[in-house]
């Protein structure tokens, strides 16, 4: 082999070593922020991209929307309660040169910013907020955490409460908490029905009393019900309201006094049939004595 040939074999290996060195593909999700010796060039990407072996340094930044997990944190909140809280934040880079450029790293920066963001909202907030109002809670934390963090080119997407421990005594007491509450709406509730109930029994009441004829159906309509079982027996007075009417015929009717019945023949001077010693009134049943009085014997 000539020298010339060796020449060019050593050219060609460094050729290709070169654009190893120099050819890189960025993904659609990736940009490339270069620095040649030590200044900033132009964003690249994506695609295929050039650069120098040996004078430039590729940076590669994802644009994806990253999950970060915030550690359980001791927090006390504002009503002396506490508590240990989670969360998790979503965010991604929107400016690629400033993440690079302003923060060293932006992960580890937006996970400590998002720690202590926490804790500073939790202690704002007292139990019953964070447990019932929590939407409101996560935004102002997406809030907090993205003034802060703006500056790196990052932006929070979403900032969600995951987990509230609280004690095992504090959970006793909500429980008991919850149930008498429970327990005064259902009596409320029920002092309620029982005012609906009286008030409709009361116009019910006045309705009926200005109608007695009405009274008298509603009992004949209770009976019929009552007797709707056959197997039932049921045993009730009657209402003087109901044979009051047939008394008052039976009162009125004509009757011919016992003084005006005409005599004849050999009887006609006997006394009118009688029970016992008296006369029975259809007017009002009760036996009277008779005016005259009785016979001795021999006359």
């Amino acid at each position: 082999m000539s020298t010339w040939q060796i020449i060019l074999a050593v050219l060609g290996v460094l050729l290709v070593v070169f654009l190893a060195l120099s050819v890189r593909i960025l993904k659609e999700y990736e940009r490339g922020v270069a620095f040649r010796l030590g200044r900033l060039r132009p964003l690249l990407g994506p695609g295929l991209v050039l650069i120098m072996p040996f004078l430039d340094q590729l940076v590669r930044v994802d644009l994806r929307v990253v999950t970060l997990t915030i550690p359980p944190q001791e927090v006390i909140t504002k009503d002396n309660v506490p508590a240990r809280v989670n969360a998790v934040v979503l965010f991604r880079v929107v400016k690629p040169v400033e993440s690079v450029m302003a923060v060293e790293n932006h992960a580890v920066a937006t996970s400590q910013i998002a720690q202590t963001t926490l804790r500073s909202v939790v202690g704002r907030a007292d139990l019953d907020t964070l447990l019932a109002h929590r939407a409101d809670l996560n935004e102002d934390l997406a809030q907090s955490i993205a003034v802060q963090t703006e500056p790196w080119g990052v932006q929070v997407e979403v900032v969600e409460i995951k987990d509230v421990e609280i004690p095992e005594a504090m959970q006793r007491a909500m429980a008991r908490e919850a149930e008498a509450e429970r327990e005064r709406r259902a009596k409320v509730i029920s002092a309620h029905g029982e005012l609906q109930a009286s008030v409709e029994l009361r116009d019910a009441a006045k309705t009926l009393s200005e109608a007695p004829a009405s009274i008298q159906l509603r009992y004949l309509q209770t009976l019929l019900e009552l007797g709707a079982d056959q197997n039932s027996t049921v045993v009730f007075p009657i209402p003087i309201d109901i044979v009051k009417p047939f008394l008052d015929v039976m009162g009125t009717t004509p009757t011919t006094p016992p003084d005006e019945v005409p005599r004849s023949g050999a009887g006609a001077d006997s006394d009118p049939p009688s029970r016992g010693a008296g006369t029975y009134n259809h007017a009002d049943d009760v036996p009277r004595l008779s005016s005259r009085a009785p016979s001795t014997p021999g006359e």
